[in-house]
């Protein structure tokens, strides 16, 4: 089944963001060769695909898992929780209906 997964940064992460960006990428990439993935990536804080200095607000995985409790495993695994990145994560199952 397919899991959205939130997470909500905390004030001021970019810099912690940043630095845990490769291993975070690692872990969707890992998903992404399994066939698993179907799409990841970040809020901008501010109207702009790059948004510089403002950082970003959280993040959105949509991803294929065995279930719910797997699911919040993974996130709670996640490099950016670990380095404080999020400040809270929401994991709920997800029904893709289009495209």
């Amino acid at each position: 089944m397919l899991y959205a997964i939130t997470g909500e940064d905390a004030t001021n992460s970019l810099e912690k963001r940043l630095a845990a960006r490769p291993a975070h990428l690692a872990r969707l990439q890992a998903l992404q060769q399994d066939g698993r993935l179907v799409l990841a990536g970040p809020f901008p804080s501010i109207d702009s695909p790059d948004p510089g200095p403002s950082g970003f607000s959280g993040s959105l995985i949509v991803a294929e898992f065995e279930s719910l409790e797997t699911a919040r495993a993974w996130a709670d695994a996640d490099p950016y929780a670990a380095a404080g990145v999020y400040e809270r994560v929401v994991v709920k199952p997800f029904k893709k209906v289009l495209p």
